[in-house]
């Protein structure tokens, strides 16, 4: 496997319940969250495709601030502060540990949520220990938001456009990583039935950003 570009891309590390691959800059980067699932087994997830259309108009890029608490009413989900994942030392990308499944990481190389480009959030859907912070995401319906609080103290609101079920071995690349001409939010987790301990599926909830005070 080849490293991680030096910059807004994604890797791998090993440690909970399933796979992320992507190819930016032709390099082959996987960000894996491989492990056993959890003992009591939390119930399998499984979306209906369906989306509605992104914002007439777009909302104004926010300048740079980092995420520091990630709220998605849809999902019971109200967690902070946000992890920073970075680069790990072979050059692949950090993933919330398992003692932090509670928690929703940004990946700090590329943009923060609000500003132009796709803002990455990964969040686990069940580890070793249980269910996680995305154990509901199977609630969430375009529409729903997701606000993300700012260190500078304002608030990133998002309306989903989309929920994505795919298998591993077929991650959308292009359109979860590539640039985009207005501010979207990328939420990443686990899905599908247990096979051998480990979730085959990634969910992936594409958002965008809504003018202030929307």
């Amino acid at each position: 496997m080849r490293r991680a570009p030096q910059g807004r891309g994604a890797g791998r590390r090993t440690l909970a319940a399933c796979l992320f691959a992507l190819a930016l800059g032709g390099a082959l980067l996987v960000i894996g969250l491989t492990g056993s699932g959890p003992a009591n087994g939390a119930p399998p997830v499984h979306l209906a495709p369906a989306a509605v259309a992104p914002p007439k108009t777009p909302a104004s890029p926010m300048p740079a601030a980092a995420p520091v608490r990630v709220r998605i009413p849809a999902a019971g989900v109200d967690t902070g502060p946000v992890l920073r994942l970075g680069l790990a030392a072979d050059g692949t990308v950090e993933v919330p540990p398992v003692e932090d499944a509670d928690r929703i990481g940004w990946y700090d190389k590329g943009v923060t949520p609000g500003e132009t480009g796709p803002a990455i959030l990964i969040g686990h859907y069940d580890t070793v220990e249980g269910p996680a912070v995305m154990r509901d995401v199977a609630r969430i319906r375009p529409g729903d938001r997701i606000l993300v609080d700012r260190a500078d103290g304002s608030t990133a609101a998002f309306a989903v456009r989309a929920l994505q079920q795919v298998d591993k071995e077929h991650f959308p690349t292009r359109r979860v990583y590539g640039n985009t001409p207005r501010p979207e939010l990328r939420l990443i987790t686990c899905g599908g039935d247990l096979r051998d301990g480990h979730r085959p599926d990634n969910i992936i909830v594409y958002a965008d950003l809504l003018p202030r005070g929307a």
